[in-house]
């Protein structure tokens, strides 16, 4: 199983972060999480390529999360693909009809399945088993924690967690409890005073019982350009004891 982080920005663009996206793989399986813009971009530069990817699972519906949605439809029709499947939390249906509303000469080009889930049970989506818990931000939105399909693992217990835009809570922390890899919202430095994100003794904190292999701190502001050194050490005096790690656009990790 392998994990591209494809955007770690946020919704304040900066030069080398792309928003919100991932991509994992199996041997012959990949799935887009997020796409935020410049997403779209950072796909066609991986093997899979945007032509590869025929599902797409979003967290929440925030702009800096979905931006390059409709890019991806356009981009797959023009290379000739005929399918598209996107999943994610209540709303996903209204928010592509409303985006099919105003780019009306897409609509109807490519065959779209669009599924809504929610965290009662596991599901699958482009051959990985996926688990979620709701989270805590200014949008409803969820949490995700992944397995292959093909693996006799259940996706509660797979290797690879990603938080979305959440605040930190107990509840995301067992949820990620025993993942190797946990791609978690880590959004500005201490001294900022802010909701809706954790800052990085916050997170520290609430991970601290928590058995993580490593840590990518993600959905990066502009607040914390230099600082990289400054949060790190700030997680783990805050009492996480896992490997931490900043996340940057074109990382490739294999589990």
């Amino acid at each position: 199983m392998r994990l591209t982080i494809l955007g770690s920005g946020s919704a304040m663009a900066v030069p080398d972060r792309a928003q919100t996206g991932l991509l994992l793989e199996t041997d012959d399986r990949s799935l887009l999480v997020d796409c935020g813009s410049g997403v779209l971009g950072r796909l066609s530069g991986t093997d899979v390529g945007y032509e590869g990817v025929g599902s797409v699972l979003l967290t929440h519906h925030h702009l800096d999360h979905v931006s390059d949605l409709m890019a991806l439809i356009k981009a797959r029709w023009l290379a000739g693909r005929e399918h598209l499947e996107i999943v994610g939390p209540p709303g996903t249906k209204s928010l592509l009809d409303d985006l099919h509303d105003v780019h009306e000469y897409l609509d109807g080009r490519i065959d779209l399945a669009v599924r809504e889930v929610g965290p009662e049970r596991s599901f699958s989506v482009g051959g990985f088993d996926v688990a979620a818990i709701e989270t805590r931000h200014s949008m409803d939105g969820h949490a995700y924690r992944f397995a292959p399909a093909e693996d006799e693992i259940d996706a509660e217990n797979g290797p690879i967690a990603f938080s979305g835009d959440t605040e930190a809570f107990e509840g995301m922390a067992r949820f990620a409890d025993g993942a190797s890899i946990l791609v978690h919202d880590c959004s500005f430095p201490d001294d900022v005073d802010v909701s809706n994100h954790p800052t990085p003794t916050q997170l520290g904190a609430t991970l601290a019982n928590v058995d993580v292999g490593r840590l990518y701190l993600t959905h990066l502001y502009p607040h914390t350009r230099g600082r990289e050194s400054e949060m790190k050490r700030a997680v783990r005096e805050a009492g996480f004891d896992g490997e931490v790690a900043i996340a940057q656009d074109g990382l490739r990790v294999s589990i």
